[in-house]
């Protein structure tokens, strides 16, 4: 087991810099150096800060100190150290295309309105081997409209989250979206990358226009969810887009029905069932919805028994194939999984909040009205998909009283969605 990083929470600010600044010689692992420059983002201090920026000076080529002075760029754009732009800035020149990525992505956080800095990343789209999406995103983020020409090849680029980003970065500066279309396809695109960043361009851009797609596409909910809340909440707060008109596509993405997206794989012939139990384990939720779609089509009665026992043996402590395992539970309206759906409903670790949500829905599945209570109960907490997953839960149950729980919250699509149950 790899406990390299298990005292990371335990450094101090002093422990940090110290190691730091000691030689890598005499360190006892020589990644201690990066944890350190990792763990100083705790410390918003002028001490930490300037260890830091000693940290990028210090040129020493050895690997584990280069990978140490990437992070310490990192850190030095999370804490918004405006007083380390000029050593940033001198990173934009580094032979380490992962310190000029990390130079990039910093300014980009802590903000310059530096003519000279702003140029310095528009020339690096013509040195090769760059992070060119990065790159065209922070040009777009401070709108610099100097280096459109620059940007326009890129739209044709054969690297499609690469193209994305420059389609849609010169719809921005010129405020011309009639090629957003282009954009809203590589929601449909076998590449799971393009698929995911496209959803982030589509942000960008306040493409709402794009909502309807955005609702079909193959990727994991928490990719849907979140383009559509910034888009829906956006398009509602600009007048272009009502609640009312919104509201069918959050309750498809909350339900996350695979027959209600639009599949980019296919098989060429009928699956065996362990090829598709391995499915719901991908990191590709196109495969995994795929899978799922054929288990409920052509294995409803024998896969119930099954999907228990996997989720016994291992699906339990993967969060992906036990979100999918549950929601599967819950449309075969299997009864004797009743104990492992409301474990779900209740289990607060991080990694598993998309299966509360799941959960939630599932019991509603199952008709079952003895946990009410527990719905109301997942209403009280703060997570917008558990909450609103409750809420369609409590009124498939029959009962709308969960609603005026949340009638007045505090975030505008879900107190719509409540007062429009009520």
């Amino acid at each position: 087991m790899d406990n390299r990083f298990a005292n990371m929470f335990n450094l101090t600010e002093d422990h940090a810099i110290a190691l730091l600044k000691k030689p890598l010689e005499e360190l006892k692992d020589k990644s201690e150096r990066y944890v350190a420059a990792s763990h100083l983002i705790n410390f918003p201090t002028e001490r930490s800060i300037n260890a830091l920026i000693e940290t990028i000076e210090d040129t020493n080529p050895d690997m584990f100190h280069r990978i140490a002075r990437r992070k310490a760029v990192e850190s030095l754009g999370r804490l918004n150290a405006k007083e380390a732009l000029p050593i940033i800035q001198k990173c934009l020149e580094d032979e380490d295309n992962y310190t000029v990525e990390n130079a990039v992505w910093a300014i980009g956080q802590i903000g310059t309105e530096d003519d000279e800095v702003l140029s310095a990343i528009a020339n690096l789209l013509d040195r090769p081997g760059q992070s060119y999406r990065l790159i065209i995103q922070t040009l777009a983020k401070f709108q610099y409209q100097p280096a459109l020409e620059t940007i326009k090849p890129f739209r044709d680029s054969e690297d499609e989250t690469i193209a994305s980003s420059a389609i849609t970065t010169v719809a921005r500066l010129t405020q011309d979206y009639s090629e957003m279309n282009k954009v809203v396809a590589f929601l449909q695109h076998t590449n799971v990358n393009a698929r995911r960043l496209s959803i982030q361009d589509l942000i960008d851009a306040n493409y709402y226009q794009a909502i309807p797609a955005l609702t079909k596409a193959p990727v994991s909910v928490a990719f849907r969810l979140r383009g559509l809340r910034l888009l829906a909440q956006s398009a509602i707060a600009s007048g272009n887009m009502t609640f009312a008109e919104v509201e069918p596509y959050l309750d498809t993405v909350i339900r996350d029905r695979p027959q209600d997206l639009e599949m980019v794989h296919e098989y060429d012939q009928n699956p065996a069932w362990e090829f598709l139990l391995r499915e719901l384990y991908q990191t590709d939720f196109g495969r995994c919805y795929l899978g799922t779609y054929t288990i409920l089509q052509e294995h409803s009665t024998t896969a119930p028994e099954a999907l228990i026992a996997n989720y016994h043996q291992e699906g339990r402590s993967d969060y992906g194939a036990h979100y999918h395992i549950v929601k599967i539970l819950g449309w075969l309206k299997y009864q004797p999984g009743k104990e492992v759906i409301i474990e779900a409903l209740q289990n607060t670790q991080p990694q598993f909040q998309k299966s509360r949500a799941a959960a939630a829905l599932a019991l509603g599945e199952l008709g079952a009205i003895d946990t009410i209570p527990l719905l109301k109960e997942a209403l009280t907490t703060s997570i917008f998909d558990l909450k609103y997953a409750a809420l369609l839960a409590l009124e498939k149950l029959g009962d709308n009283t969960g609603a005026s729980l949340i009638a007045e919250d505090p975030d505008l699509l879900l107190r719509s969605k409540a007062q429009s149950i009520l």
